[in-house]
């Protein structure tokens, strides 16, 4: 049988459904659930819409990874708090939940991968690489970094939730790249972007150099690399302004793609991803429904699942 593996951005989907599900706790001493609830919801929609029979919840084992840092030291800086820079500034009530959604996770038996030294991009990027000639795969994220591992080929496709949700998900294909960039590939998507900067993560990009710029110049020369040659090289058609602009930005560039580039070699031990036929854990699972008011999400879960609590 074909394996369809669908791969979570946990983080982005948790963050999502935080700000996005009304706190409706019966009373203020309750412990908040509202990013438990909302991301449990979201898992049910996606294994009932898109039938994965395999999945894993990617993990932010390091939000803000050393390589990267040391490569941009304004990476991510912006989201850390005051004065602790490994530390990210995490909205309070949340914070409690990130563990719940951890322990609900493993009771159900639904795989939850990490990396130390990591983002869940990099995770994603390796398990991606190992499932190529597999099957499909579905990349759930809200982040449009992830597009970079497009690839009608391998069957591989992001389900983008930044604005119609897991409900009604942008479907990036490398056919979406075309239309919305301008842009044919998932590696020139990365270059586009690597020129382009992102003020989210805290890459500042080439300056006076905006999308469409950034992706006629990839599509000019072919990528990244060899736009850069072609500067080396005194390449006439780069000249005034955007000459001076690129070579001003050469630092920047020299070490830009090793921080946009996902990693595809994470240390990650080989597990299966295969959806769950039972509930791992039921004993775990029933006091998290009492303790955190989950039954009506837990219930969505596994009937998506086609499991019951035994």
């Amino acid at each position: 049988m074909t394996e369809r593996l669908m791969l979570l951005d946990t983080a982005s989907l948790y963050y999502r459904a935080f700000y996005g599900v009304p706190d409706r706790r019966a009373s203020p001493g309750a412990p908040p659930n509202n990013a438990v609830r909302g991301l449990l919801d979201m898992v049910a929609t996606l294994l009932t819409t898109y039938r994965p029979t395999h999945l894993a919840a990617c993990w932010d084992n390091d939000w803000r990874p050393a390589f990267r840092v040391e490569a941009i030291p304004t990476y991510k800086a912006h989201r850390a708090v005051e004065g602790r820079p490994d530390v990210e500034d995490t909205p309070e009530a949340l914070v409690p939940q990130v563990p719940v959604i951890v322990e609900v996770l493993a009771a159900l038996g639904l795989p939850r991968l990490g990396a130390d030294g990591y983002e869940a991009d990099d995770v994603i990027g390796t398990l991606v690489h190992r499932h190529r000639g597999r099957g499909p795969v579905d990349v759930v994220t809200g982040d449009r970094d992830l597009f970079q591992l497009v690839d009608d080929e391998a069957s591989v496709r992001v389900l983008y939730t930044a604005r119609g949700g897991v409900r009604d998900p942008d479907v990036v294909t490398q056919s979406f790249l075309r239309n919305k960039y301008d842009i044919d590939t998932g590696p020139a998507y990365a270059d586009m972007a690597t020129l382009r900067g992102d003020t989210s993560d805290g890459l500042p990009g080439v300056a006076g150099i905006g999308e469409k710029t950034a992706a006629a110049l990839i599509n000019r020369y072919g990528g990244l690399a060899a736009l850069r040659a072609a500067l080396a090289e005194g390449d006439p058609h780069l000249k005034g302004a955007r000459r001076a602009r690129l070579e001003e930005a050469s630092d920047y560039l020299d070490v830009a793609p090793k921080v946009v580039a996902v990693a595809t070699d994470c240390p990650i031990e080989e597990t299966d991803l295969s959806l769950p036929e039972a509930v791992a854990h039921p004993d775990l699972l029933l006091d998290l429904v009492d303790s955190h008011d989950l039954r009506s999400p837990v219930n969505r879960v596994l009937a998506a699942l086609q499991v019951a609590i035994d």
